[in-house]
């Protein structure tokens, strides 16, 4: 599958709450979506309240459908008291590797 369009994200978790915001992006409702084709979740080794995520998607418009829908819409509001700030974003497009987890 072809991926057109992705980003990276960096989210800081109020202190001590980095757990808690890896398991609610793992419970992603993305995570099902045929379209979203990298969806990976990692953490600062120096800072475990930093969290990043890396998404890519078959389409700009197939991440804005997505994320206009109910369920994406209640996903990300609940992450907010998860959040000790907005999360920075980059623009990255997925192209290969590996994933062993």
């Amino acid at each position: 599958m072809i991926i057109s369009h992705g980003f990276h994200a960096t989210m800081t978790a109020p202190p001590g709450r980095g757990d808690d915001l890896v398991a609610a992006l793992l419970d992603a409702p993305s995570l099902p979506d045929d379209d979203c084709v990298v969806f990976l979740v990692g953490r600062s080794a120096g800072d475990p309240d930093t969290v990043h995520v890396t998404e890519g998607w078959v389409s700009e418009e197939a991440h804005a459908r997505f994320f206009a829908s109910e369920r994406a819409q209640a996903f990300t509001a609940a992450l907010r008291p998860l959040l000790a700030g907005p999360p920075r974003y980059t623009d990255e497009v997925p192209v290969g590797g590996k994933a062993a987890l």
